[in-house]
């Protein structure tokens, strides 16, 4: 069979395609679209001649038929659908058969039928059942095939690849060269090899020939994968010779090979941006995050030093590429060895060294959080993981220096978070979020470390109560969190101040002075203010619809309101009969505020059910303490106050709903009007 063969029979079945579609055509043009009326006689439809199927390996040379000499057929009788969309499709070819099979000789159409009844249909084959004359068709459902999951191949099969092995074996190569210098860097100078400037050179030396290397295989394609480990372990190698010639051979000061560091640190990686390589930038940071502590004699802040410079230095790539493991992979290990470092060196060294390298990391760990965000709002999770790994440097490292230093440095990092969340309007709602709540936790180390006694629960709660009124003022959900944070662990603190044994028990060794009544006083408005603010911004939902929130900030209101009402009893009155006055202040006060919430929430849903919940628990109160602790006149008096109270509200109470007063179910969204 020769090469033509093939060809004259593809071109000999579109010919034959081509010439039946175009005879198609000229019936639908010529077709009546509405049955004649009765007794007029029939137009003559065209009548196909039977068409042979071309033979094999022939092209056929077949005349197209004119309209003038193909016969006419009479119409369609009434009844007889004449759209050739409602005639029952033939079934499909079977298997295996030719498409100019179907075009084989076909019978003529028999009187009364159209003429393309006969003929085959070219929709796609339906397996449903067909429908009744005079019914549309509906259109054909074309298949919808689902894409399939497509499992990753196993290790052996990636592994067995073509150039899987040379990568592996490049890399491989490069990390133990790496390492092997360091090696023969400390071996140097334990055996006296050499001298301190010639090692330098050696080691300058070979980075730069690797790094020539490596751009010279780049020109090849075929060799890319060995560049980039020949490039990356010369730029290695050439950060690691700074690091010794700083640390080890001290033959400059810090500062400097600190500088060079960075040159060094941030040409490497913009190659590797340049080459879109990011395993380039992540091989280095690793591998010299690794290898620094064996020249900078363990974990030193020189050694926090080289790590913050090899972070600054993968700043440049971050603002060319989207690299978020990249700035994972730089921003961890500045952390990890200030915490080793403070840990090490807690009762050694410099403090104030310690304590500012810490804080450069955090500073530039927040700022690479920062320039990720502003880059790219999708990533999200990188800045999350900076911003709250960062601080704790800092924050750890005032545990190395004394109570004021540590709360200044406290203090700045507190200051720096508020930076980022007043930065919302560019940044992103979890970096915003983050930076509250570390920033919460930075104002309350400040705080503890700068006071001492009942004064940092005042400060703790008075700081809660001016971050909620600014979040109120300027509707910022982060300031609210802030704030529910700084309340969180005031109340902690106001506890050891306001504690429950003073409420339940009389001591007259416990001397009480105005800060514990302030502390409970404090307490009080934080559990008012902060469910109100967090209502008026839509954060959390009115008492009927969810009052959990509601119940939690009522316990500590009661608590706080009972401590001031007691603790200012106790002042006035420090014995036993201040005790027991205070506690039936307590009682009747409880009663008034339920009374005054049930007036007024005749109108609100929301005060009726705060004013139920009041009622409940005073009523608890006067029967599971007043009547077991109290006696004599004080526990008469309780009682009697609160039940007359009580009944004349609930008297009053029932006038007003009769007399037009309006009850809204805000649960509901209903208002009912009482009629008179």
């Amino acid at each position: 069979m020769t090469t033509s063969e093939p060809l004259a029979r593809l071109a000999a079945e579109l010919d034959f395609i081509g010439r039946r579609l175009q005879v198609v055509s000229q019936e639908l043009q010529h077709a009546q679209p509405a049955p004649p009326p009765a007794g007029a006689p029939a137009p003559q439809s065209t009548v196909l001649p039977p068409m042979q199927p071309p033979v094999l390996g022939q092209v056929p040379r077949q005349p197209t038929p004119s309209a003038g000499q193909i016969p006419q057929q009479p119409a369609s009788p009434a009844g007889q659908p004449s759209d050739p969309s409602q005639i029952p499709q033939q079934p499909a070819a079977p298997a295996g058969q030719p498409v100019s099979g179907q075009f084989a000789q076909q019978p003529a159409s028999p009187a009364g039928q159209p003429s393309w009844a006969g003929q085959p249909s070219m929709s796609w084959p339906s397996s449903a059942p067909q429908q009744a004359s005079g019914q549309q068709t509906a259109p054909p459902i074309w298949p919808q095939t689902q894409p399939n999951y497509v499992p990753p191949p196993p290790l052996p099969e990636r592994l067995g690849r073509e150039g899987a092995g040379s990568k592996a074996v490049s890399w491989i190569g490069g990390s133990v060269t790496l390492l092997g210098i360091v090696l023969l860097m400390v071996l140097a100078v334990q055996r006296g090899w050499l001298g301190p400037e010639p090692r330098v050179l050696v080691g300058g030396g070979l980075g730069l020939a690797l790094i020539a290397g490596g751009l010279w295989v780049h020109r090849n394609p075929a060799g890319r994968s060995g560049a980039y480990a020949l490039a990356a372990t010369g730029i290695a190698v050439l950060y690691l010779d700074v690091a010794a010639a700083t640390s080890l051979y001290n033959l400059m000061p810090q500062w400097a090979g600190l500088l060079i560091a960075l040159v060094v640190a941030g040409g490497g990686l913009l190659l590797s941006a340049r080459w879109n390589a990011q395993f380039i930038a992540v091989w280095v940071i690793i591998g010299c995050a690794l290898c620094d502590p064996f020249l900078t004699h363990g974990f030193t802040p020189l050694l926090v030093s080289f790590l913050v410079v090899l972070q600054i230095g993968a700043m440049p790539v971050q603002l060319l590429r989207n690299w978020p493991s990249l700035a994972l992979v730089a921003g961890v290990p500045p952390v990890l060895a200030s915490l080793f470092t403070t840990v090490i060196h807690l009762r050694s060294g410099d403090p104030f060294q310690t304590a500012g390298t810490a804080l450069a990391s955090t500073i530039v760990g927040v700022a690479i959080a920062v320039v990720i965000t502003l880059r790219d709002q999708r990533d999200l999770a990188s800045p999350v993981i900076l911003l709250a790994t960062s601080p704790v440097a800092a924050l750890v490292a005032g545990f190395a220096l004394t109570r004021p230093e540590a709360a200044w440095l406290a203090a700045i990092v507190a200051a720096l978070m508020l930076v980022v969340v007043l930065g919302d309007r560019w940044l992103t709602t979890p970096t915003t979020v983050t930076a509250a709540v570390v920033g919460s936790v930075a104002l309350v180390d400040a705080t503890v470390q700068a006071l001492s006694g009942p004064t940092q629960a005042i400060t703790l709660l008075g700081e809660s109560l001016v971050l909620v009124l600014a979040a109120d003022l300027a509707r910022h959900r982060a300031a609210l969190l802030a704030s529910l944070l700084t309340s969180v662990f005031g109340l902690l603190w106001g506890l050891t101040v306001v504690s429950p044994v003073l409420l339940v028990v009389y001591r007259s060794d416990v001397d009480l002075t105005v800060s514990t009544a302030l502390t409970a006083l404090l307490m009080t408005a934080v559990a008012i203010a902060i469910p109100l603010v967090a209502y008026r911004m839509k954060v959390i939902a009115s008492p009927t619809r969810n009052a959990g929130p509601w119940i939690a900030a009522g316990l500590v209101m009661l608590y706080g309101a009972a401590g001031a009402v007691l603790a200012t009893a106790l002042l006035v009155s420090p014995d036993r009969s201040g005790f027991l006055f205070g506690h039936t202040v307590i009682t009747v006060s409880w009663t008034v505020a339920a009374i005054a919430l049930l007036l007024r929430g005749i109108r609100s849903g929301a005060l009726r059910a705060v004013g139920l919940v009041l009622v409940g628990a005073a009523v608890v109160k006067l029967i599971l303490f007043d009547l077991a602790f109290l006696d004599g006149l004080a526990r008469v008096i309780a009682f009697l106050v609160a039940g007359l109270l009580l009944l004349l509200a609930g008297t009053r109470y029932a006038r007003l709903v009769a007399h037009g007063g309006v009850i809204t179910d805000e649960s509901r969204g209903v208002t009912n009007q009482v009629p008179d």
